[in-house]
């Protein structure tokens, strides 16, 4: 491969994270269980954040192995229930990823995609 992909993956990562996080920003968890356009957009954006981490274990496990404390293969994973389940998507489950995983994500990664962005320059 010539050209690295790792910063886009990881500024799709980043946008997906944010987008996902926005939608649900100041909703109470009832709301979101009683709105099912919310729920489709989060949802994509996970499978999104999966896609991209899928990617980045393929073609760049050990860029990863400087971030352990991100769960990189539980993002792949999360994204092949969400994917290959949708017709059984546990809604909590969504719920708690964006309460509980994604700010740490949204923490991190600004940092890493600069990281990504240095070594493939």
């Amino acid at each position: 491969m010539s050209e690295s992909r790792l910063p886009d993956y990881l500024g799709h990562m980043l946008e997906a994270a944010q987008q996902a996080y926005g939608y649900v920003e100041g909703t109470e968890k009832q709301d979101f269980f009683a709105d099912k356009r919310t729920q489709q957009a989060v949802i994509l954006n996970i499978v999104i954040i999966g896609e991209a981490a899928t990617k980045l274990l393929q073609n760049h496990s050990d860029f990863l192995e400087q971030y352990p404390d991100l769960p990189w293969k539980n993002m792949k994973g999360m994204r092949n229930r969400v994917a290959h389940g949708y017709f059984n998507i546990n809604l909590d489950m969504v719920w708690e990823t964006v309460q509980s995983a994604l700010p740490q994500l949204l923490e991190r990664l600004p940092a890493i995609c600069e990281d990504a962005k240095h070594r493939s320059a």
